[in-house]
C-alpha cells in the first residue's frame, strides 16, 4: 500500500497517460504475480520456514521466468541456454540447499513458496512485455495502482486483527521493503527485461539466492563458511555464463 501511494505520486507529477483497453487487463496480471502472489505467499511461507529454505524453492524462479517469457513472449532460445538455465538452477538449489544445512524435508511451506515462483514469473513475463509499451516504471506503478483497493482491505483487516508493533529496525526493514523492493527496484528489473531477450536477463536472478544468503549472514548472523562463498561464486559463474549464450534479441519499442 506504501508502494502504491509512491507510485500515485509519481504518475501523477509526471501526468502519465492511462493505460489502455486490454492493457489493464495485462496490468491485473502484473499485479496478481508481482503486487499480491510473490510477496503475500512467500511472507506467509517464511513465517515457518528459515531464510535459507525459502533460498533454495526461490532458486527456481530465474528458470521458471525464462519459461514464461517462452511462451508469452514467443522467445526461443537454443538448447545451449536451457541447458545452462538448468545447470545453473540446479547448482543454485544445491548451493541454498547447502547453505542451510543440506537438502532439506519438504515443508508445508514450499507450496506457498512453488506458487509464489509461478506467481513471479508470470508477473516478470508480463510486466516486461508492457515495459515495452508502456515504460518500465509506469508499469509496475501502474501494477501497484490496480492493486490498491484490496491491498488497503487487507491492511486494514491486518491492523484491526492485531495493530502493528515493531522495533526501529523492524520498521526500517518495512521501510525498505516498501519503497525499494515493492516499487525502485521494478525501474531497472521491467526496464533490463523490456530490453531484453526476457528469457537471457530473467537468469540474473540466478544470484538472488546468493545475495540472500549474504544479506542473512549480515542481518540475521546467519554463518557463512568456505563452501559457501565457492558455492556462491558457482552460482555468479552460471548466471555469467547464462547471459552472454547469444540469443535472438526482441527489439525494445520506442516509450
Amino acid at each position: 500500500m506504501i508502494a502504491a501511494l509512491l507510485a500515485i505520486a509519481a504518475l501523477a507529477l509526471t501526468r502519465q497517460p492511462l493505460p489502455r483497453g486490454i492493457q489493464w487487463v495485462r496490468l491485473a496480471v502484473v499485479a496478481g504475480g508481482i503486487v499480491v502472489g510473490f510477496p503475500l505467499l512467500t511472507s506467509f511461507a517464511l513465517t515457518t520456514a528459515p531464510a535459507s529454505h525459502g533460498a533454495v524453492v526461490i532458486a527456481l524462479l530465474p528458470a521458471a521466468t525464462a519459461v514464461m517469457a517462452a511462451i508469452r513472449g514467443r522467445e526461443r532460445p537454443p538448447l545451449l541456454f536451457w541447458s545452462m538455465a538448468a545447470v545453473g538452477a540446479l547448482v543454485t538449489v544445491l548451493f541454498a540447499s547447502l547453505q542451510g544445512g543440506g537438502i532439506p524435508q519438504l515443508h508445508s511451506s514450499d507450496l506457498l513458496l512453488f506458487g509464489a515462483v509461478v506467481a513471479g514469473a508470470i508477473g516478470y513475463a508480463e510486466g516486461g512485455l508492457l515495459a515495452r509499451e508502456v515504460g518500465a516504471w509506469q508499469t509496475v506503478s501502474w501494477a501497484l495502482v490496480l492493486a490498491c483497493p484490496l491491498m488497503v482491505a487487507l491492511t486494514i483487516t491486518s491492523v484491526i486483527d492485531q495493530p502493528p508493533a515493531a522495533t526501529p529496525v523492524e520498521w526500517a526493514a518495512f521501510t525498505y521493503l516498501a519503497a525499494v523492493s515493492m516499487f525502485l527496484a521494478f525501474f531497472a528489473w521491467y526496464r533490463g527485461l523490456a530490453i531484453g531477450p526476457m528469457a537471457q536477463v530473467s537468469q540474473v536472478q540466478l544470484v538472488q539466492p546468493v545475495m540472500s544468503i549474504v544479506w542473512a549472514a549480515v542481518l540475521l548472523r546467519e554463518q557463512l563458511n568456505f563452501f559457501t562463498i565457492i558455492g556462491g561464486l558457482a552460482v555468479i559463474l552460471c548466471a555469467g555464463i547464462a547471459v552472454r549464450i547469444r540469443l535472438g534479441r526482441t527489439p525494445l519499442k520506442a516509450e
